[in-house]
């Protein structure tokens, strides 16, 4: 079990920019064999990943947000970060740091571990 708490959302106007960051804390102590995902949900959506890094630093970014968005990770630290760059009223919502082992993959099923989320709301 991977617990996850995620921070940095706020309010940014359009154009401006902002970085979540997800701690994650395993029974283990370690995080590098996690795939740790990004996930936005809106009010009456449903939950997608924006982005993601496994365990072999594979990186994938939805289309929305290819070229505008970064994902890292640090197992010394046991974060991931989300920098958000340009970001567009379409970026608000609700952002999830999710946890599975190895790789990561498309479905919010298959991540048994998820914080708690941080609110992101872009105006424009």
């Amino acid at each position: 079990q991977v617990q996850l708490v995620e921070s940095g959302g706020r309010a940014v106007p359009a154009g401006g920019s902002l970085k979540l960051t997800c701690a994650a804390s395993t029974r283990s102590g370690q995080t590098y064999s996690l795939c740790l995902a990004w996930f936005r949900q809106e009010p009456g959506k449903e939950r997608e990943r924006v982005a993601s890094i496994d365990s072999d630093d594979k990186i994938y970014y939805a289309a929305t947000v290819q070229g505008r968005f970064i994902v890292s990770r640090d197992d010394e630290q046991h974060t991931s970060t989300l920098q958000m760059l340009s970001v567009r009223p379409e970026d608000s919502g609700m952002y999830f740091c999710a946890a599975k082992n190895w790789y990561c993959q498309e479905a919010t099923w298959q991540y048994p571990d998820w914080g708690q989320g941080t609110q992101v709301s872009v105006s424009a």
